[in-house]
């Protein structure tokens, strides 16, 4: 079974990673990099995907590390 989705997200302090759906940040980071680092592991070891945010919340990369099928679907 996957696990959250890690989500990496503007904060107050930097940069924060946050799995869907909780209400506050598993980490916070000073870089973005640093943010996106933790959460690609975090989403690894969980089998599930990883969204990057903009600093003005937008998405602006995903990466999953799901069971993905292969050849994709469609």
């Amino acid at each position: 079974m996957a696990g959250k989705n890690q989500h990496v997200v503007p904060h107050q302090d930097g940069w924060a990673v946050e799995s869907a759906g909780n209400q506050r940040a598993t980490s916070v980071h000073d870089t973005q990099q640093q943010a996106i680092d933790a959460a690609r592991d975090i989403a690894r070891n969980q089998q599930s995907e990883l969204v990057i945010h903009r600093p003005d919340g937008r998405i602006r990369d995903k990466d999953s590390h799901g069971n993905d099928p292969f050849p994709p679907k469609g």
